[in-house]
């Protein structure tokens, strides 16, 4: 039944942000300001071969589609490894991205499924993510910052 209602996501007009035909740094740009538009840090989604990326404003379902079948990344000022799925589908509002599918987290040696990630209005210089077990934890949102190359 979700993924019914996802693809329905999808297929709404305008829906889509760069498509496969564009080029694969356009994409990252436009992640990045999408990211920005929804008060997250720039450097959450540190992705380089995106394939694809859409963002249905009407429901708030927003999905990215990478080239590699999996991505690791190493935030390095928290020392926080995530891992991201060929695929990566979230709903998005203000400050926070909720139903994330397609993003984990190594704690304590355990792959755990991150379900929400999100800005607390009363310390918007914090990131919290949350994982499906329920455990959460909040780092400096500098940490997410875009990474110089």
């Amino acid at each position: 039944m979700a993924s019914v209602e996802r693809q329905r996501d999808r297929e709404t007009p305008h829906s889509l942000l760069g498509g496969r035909h564009r080029r694969r740094r356009h994409q990252q740009e436009e992640s990045i300001e999408l990211l920005e538009e929804l008060g997250l840090p720039k450097g959450f989604l540190p992705l380089e071969d995106i394939q694809e990326l859409g963002y249905n404003r009407q429901t708030g379902f927003m999905w990215l589609v990478q080239g590699n079948k999996k991505v690791e990344h190493t935030f390095k000022k928290i020392e926080q490894t995530v891992s991201y799925a060929a695929e990566v589908t979230a709903f998005a509002e203000m400050d926070k991205l909720r139903k994330i599918t397609g993003m984990k987290t190594k704690e304590l040696m355990l792959l755990l499924s991150v379900v929400e990630v999100y800005v607390p209005e009363a310390s918007p210089e914090k990131v919290t993510f949350k994982t499906g077990t329920g455990l959460s934890d909040t780092f400096d949102a500098t940490a997410f910052a875009l990474e110089s190359n």
